[in-house]
């Protein structure tokens, strides 16, 4: 019978995100919060209904910023997929 704690070991040492848990990622709630933050800023451009302070978002963005640009980054590429659906089934 084989180790397959030494074989895996083994081949996460050969990946390129060494060290990176892929079950860990976004495993809190502060994570969620800042990603969910940053996605929505970029896909809901209009102004918030209710002002937050900016201490409120400083606190929320400082810890989790990673997680911040990642959801900036994703509401970026949902933009870009709702005008290519657009496209398709427009034109």
């Amino acid at each position: 019978m084989t180790n397959t704690t030494e074989e895996d070991s083994k081949a996460h040492s050969r990946t390129f995100f060494k060290g990176i848990v892929p079950k860990e990622l976004l495993s809190t709630p502060e994570e969620w919060h800042a990603f969910l933050i940053g996605f929505f800023e970029i896909l809901c451009p209009w102004p918030a209904r209710y002002k937050m302070s900016a201490d409120y978002y400083k606190d929320v963005i400082d810890n989790e910023h990673h997680y911040y640009l990642a959801g900036r980054a994703s509401g970026v590429i949902a933009w870009l997929a709702l005008a290519k659906l657009i496209q398709v089934v427009f034109w």
